[in-house]
């Protein structure tokens, strides 16, 4: 990593006249003088260090045919943690491999702290990538394979490195299992060779492709926090694919929500979960899924109510039905979370309860609506199976979409929200 100290000094000329200069000591060995506009250029540049930008990227494999990646832009902040999640074949390892250098953009631009490096090779980009094998070479041994990094793209002396690698190794909790070779390791201290292999590189960025997959639940929780204190401790740019949308929402600063290779939604979790801009990323992020069902939209009695021909009547008042007004006589998909239905003893929506599911501290009642339609209720709600029951939820709960297009028509994102 490149570690620099900036003095600002005035230096007197001969002709008495004088002039700012910035002395930069890199490392803490050498100086470098620099002088007006090159004192500003490099003050620009210290402003974007390690910052990620993707500029209309795309990824055409079979002479175009295959679209992995289509127009992509996104940028990540010095020192964030961004998450990129979707399902299978949603382009985000393939987004993270040009960004390593890996593949090749058919189209679009990468810059990593204001250096385009979209033709720059994987060598040359100071970044470092942890992969879901854990990509560890079997015949070398713990410590040879933290240091092959620092050996073949730093100058460091063979003491320079083992000392680097042994620090690092200590932090990492591995430094007993230095000798070892991968195939006397657990899953678990393989992941933690490969995230320490990682680090010993001191990149600008760390890049992650679904590293934890392999691991067992328990595991993967705890290498899950490990992952966020390091990076936190490090404060090194960050980015994590994964299709585990748990692991987005809990270890991002950031999520970013690929499908079909096109970017769906950017924001902190919060706000992508409490305002989704279509239907895909509503029943993406959350879990058990959104329940969602069509409804018709009638004007009744100065209200807009949503029915459909299974019985179901909800009654929208204030700002949402007149936002919602001029869709009276359509069809439209309305979606609730699961966590946000009540079993009422009052007014409600009258069902059947087809299936319970315990899961502990909740659970889940499988209700006769249609689809597959869920509410997530404290474990003390206990109905039996065939019961009828009256559920309810808040209108500010309530989303609806287009059914063609699946944007939402109600939500209006918060600022730290971007939709794409």
């Amino acid at each position: 990593m490149l570690t620099l100290m900036v003095v600002k000094t005035t230096e007197s000329s001969s002709d008495g006249s004088s002039a700012d200069r910035l002395k930069v000591v890199r490392n803490n060995t050498s100086q470098i003088t620099l002088i007006g506009q090159e004192l500003w250029l490099l003050v620009d540049r210290l402003c974007q260090m390690a910052t990620v930008t993707l500029d209309n990227l795309r990824k055409e494999y079979d002479k175009g045919s295959i679209i992995a990646v289509d127009d992509v832009s996104l940028r990540v902040e010095d020192g964030e943690f961004v998450t990129v999640v979707g399902p299978s074949g949603c382009g985000k390892s393939t987004t993270l491999r040009m960004i390593a250098g890996l593949e090749q953009p058919t189209a679009g631009r990468i810059t990593i702290g204001g250096e385009d490096v979209t033709d720059v090779h994987a060598r040359r980009r100071d970044v470092a990538m942890v992969f879901q094998n854990y990509a560890l070479y079997p015949h070398k041994t713990v410590e040879q394979n933290m240091a092959f990094g620092l050996r073949m793209s730093t100058d460091l002396s063979r003491e320079q490195r083992e000392a680097t690698v042994h620090e690092t190794a200590t932090m990492m909790g591995i430094e007993e299992l230095l000798d070892d070779r991968p195939s006397e390791l657990s899953g678990g201290q393989k992941q933690r060779v490969a995230l320490g292999r990682a680090i010993v590189r001191e990149p600008d960025v760390f890049l992650f492709d679904e590293p934890l997959s392999n691991l067992d639940a328990k595991l993967r929780t705890t290498m899950r926090t490990e992952i966020q204190r390091l990076q936190e401790e490090l404060d090194i740019t960050a980015i994590y694919v994964t299709h585990d949308q748990e692991e987005a929402m809990t270890m991002g600063d950031r999520l970013a929500i690929l499908n079909g290779g096109n970017l769906q939604q950017t924001g902190a979790p919060t706000d992508v979960y409490e305002h989704p801009k279509n239907e895909f990323v509503a029943g993406f992020v959350g879990s058990p899924s959104m329940n969602v069902l069509d409804v018709n939209v009638e004007h009744r009695e100065n209200a807009v109510t949503l029915t459909n021909a299974d019985g179901f009547e909800y009654t929208l008042t204030g700002e949402r039905a007149q936002r919602l007004s001029s869709a009276v006589g359509d069809t439209v998909r309305l979606g609730v979370r699961p966590e946000d239905i009540t079993v009422v003893d009052g007014t409600g929506i009258e069902t059947a309860v087809e299936v319970i599911e315990p899961v502990g501290s909740d659970n889940y009642l499988y209700l006769d609506l249609p689809g597959e339609f869920i509410a997530r209720v404290d474990s003390d709600t206990e109905p039996t199976t065939g019961d009828v029951v009256r559920v309810s939820f808040e209108e500010t709960d309530l989303h609806l979409f287009d059914p063609e297009s699946g944007a939402s028509l109600l939500s209006e994102p918060p600022a730290s929200v971007v939709a794409t």
